[in-house]
């Protein structure tokens, strides 16, 4: 039994490295620190896009993406003693697709317009309870920093423009691994299907998804009894935005 789960682990790293993924921090000790996550926050821009935005909408997001974020959550509940995993965007930007996205996935806050991203840091473990080692973290920029420097998990969403500052990041041990894939080409599909893969349940998740089980309508049900609450930075303080 134990041969039969490392070569299965054998597979999953190989498969996701010869894509061009980049382990920062050892398979197994990526595995053993996501039975402790709690929470995932997704930066916006650059993770689940290019970048490119308009006035109106911001940047938008991939279909892809957004199954992947939710077969995540499906997969985290399956793992988890049927937990649901606290999910938020934070963005140093105004994006109303992320809202939207967050709205319609069933998101529990969205952090819009937080320059010092360590602000929303602080406020989730005040508010929420949840501390920084039980938080993973999807980003891909310079603003991301301080809160990749805290907290448990760290994935970086790798754009090939930007290979000094991947360095930086490297050698400065401020993320556990590095997509192949851009924000643009769906590189938090990769993140998903890699830490479903990682967790043992990637298969079972697609299999309860297809069938529409019991077990999924179940977590659906759970899920989308989440309305996202909307926080803003102001003189420094986190506050939220009503109306």
């Amino acid at each position: 039994m134990a041969s039969q789960i490392l070569e299965v682990m054998i597979d999953i790293e190989k498969t996701f490295t010869a894509l061009g993924g980049e382990f920062r921090t050892p398979y197994e000790k990526i595995q053993a620190k996501l039975a402790t996550i709690k929470a995932w926050i997704f930066d916006w821009d650059g993770v689940f896009n290019d970048g490119i935005k308009d006035e109106q909408t911001g940047s938008v997001f991939a279909e892809p993406d957004a199954a992947g974020s939710n077969y995540l959550r499906f997969g985290h509940w399956l793992t988890h003693e049927r937990a649901m995993p606290f999910s938020v965007i934070l963005t140093g930007a105004n994006n109303p697709a992320s809202f939207r996205f967050a709205q319609r996935e069933h998101f529990n806050a969205v952090y819009l317009k937080v320059l010092n991203k360590m602000e929303a840091l602080l406020h989730i473990e005040k508010e929420y309870g949840i501390l920084p080692h039980e938080i993973a973290f999807v980003f891909d920029d310079v603003l991301d920093l301080g809160v990749a420097s805290e907290v448990g998990l760290r994935f970086l969403v790798n754009r090939k423009s930007s290979p000094l500052f991947a360095n930086f990041v490297k050698t400065r041990n401020l993320c556990d691994y590095i997509t192949a894939n851009s924000g643009g080409s769906q590189g938090v599909r990769e993140i998903c299907e890699l830490v479903l893969g990682m967790s043992g349940v990637f298969d079972k998740v697609l299999e309860e998804r297809l069938a529409f089980s019991s077990t999924y309508t179940e977590f659906l049900k759970e899920r989308n009894a989440n309305t996202p609450t909307f926080y803003t930075s102001e003189n420094g303080k986190i506050k939220e935005i009503v109306g």
